[in-house]
């Protein structure tokens, strides 16, 4: 893999396990200083960073602006941002609580925006020179059943990520959206039974789960120079699944 990153700091939220674990290996191997950040399963996050040259642990619940901005005051300038914490509070909508709305955007699409804030600020805007890589959803632009909120959250961050798009684009700062299809993780493990999973496998056109390592490639090329002028845009890891 290309060294492209070499003396950048990479923030990964979320970087400990699953998706964000394989996002946290990538950008370790073009030569960022990842910092991996969690919010409570610190044995993960620090097992990922222990296996990683030069990266470093950092709690913090993306969720709560003061917190990020302590994280980020910490750390210093980042120059890679990549928003991969989330979570799912799946129910149909007539079962669903304003508390599990709330959490889950607060959870999903709050915290975008303020990690992304903060990063902007933290120096990418004098540097004329920064990555941001948001981790939306196919059901973000498909919508699924049982998952209002969810498909909310991942639609808005679509949105948000065109925007930021706009407003940086002339300081050289790229902001662009992965939306993987069905990957198996802690989060997702959960969400969906066998036979859902099964069915979703059927009806995509290449037929399997994706993996996380597939995401973190497409991470990982977004990152990189040779995407130098592509921002705004929703990269679709998902087999086909959102024709």
């Amino acid at each position: 893999m290309n060294r492209d990153l070499e003396g950048k700091t990479a923030l990964v939220t979320g970087g400990g396990k699953g998706i964000g674990r394989a996002i946290s290996q990538s950008l370790a191997a073009m030569g960022a200083k990842v910092v991996v950040n969690y919010r409570s399963d610190s044995a993960a996050a620090e097992e990922t960073a222990a296996s990683l040259e030069g990266a470093v642990t950092h709690q913090a619940d993306v969720s709560e602006p003061a917190q990020v901005e302590a994280m980020i005051k910490a750390i210093g300038r980042v120059d890679v941002l990549v928003n991969n914490a989330g979570a799912v509070r799946d129910k149909l909508l007539i079962q669903m609580s304003p508390p599990d709305w709330e959490e889950l955007i607060r959870t999903d699409l709050m915290s975008v925006f303020a990690t992304t804030r903060a990063a902007i600020m933290s120096g990418m805007m004098r540097a004329r020179w920064g990555r941001i890589v948001n981790i939306s959803s196919i059901v973000g632009i498909t919508g699924n059943a049982g998952q209002s909120n969810y498909s909310a959250a991942k639609a808005g961050l679509i949105g948000f990520t065109k925007s930021i798009a706009r407003e940086y684009g002339s300081r050289n700062i790229t902001c662009n959206a992965v939306a993987p299809g069905y990957v198996r993780t802690d989060l997702t493990s959960g969400a969906l039974t066998d036979e859902m999973v099964a069915e979703m496998v059927k009806v995509t056109p290449i037929k399997r789960e994706g993996t996380a390592d597939e995401v973190a490639a497409a991470v990982a090329f977004l990152c990189s120079e040779r995407a130098g002028f592509i921002t705004g845009q929703v990269l679709a890891v998902d087999g086909g699944l959102s024709l």
